[in-house]
């Protein structure tokens, strides 16, 4: 039967999701038959509402997820 599974997390903690990811196949033992994601960049820096810069531009993380399709045993 094929199902999903979901990783979500943010740009600057994609080490720690790696870690996630990849014990969760160990453990799981599951079959995977495909692995795709997205960034969703963000667009307002911290701070200052749109159309208001009032120094350098930073901004918040992106978002990041992860979808897995996988077969189980």
């Amino acid at each position: 039967m094929q199902q999903i599974k979901i990783f979500m997390s943010v740009e600057n903690e994609v080490s720690q999701t790696e870690a996630e990811v990849n014990a969760w196949l160990r453990e799981s033992g599951v079959r995977v038959l495909q692995i795709f994601g997205n960034i969703a960049p963000q667009t307002a820096p911290l701070g200052d509402p749109p159309g208001n810069s009032s120094g350098p531009l930073r901004f918040p993380p992106s978002d990041v997820i992860l979808v897995v399709l996988y077969e189980t045993a």
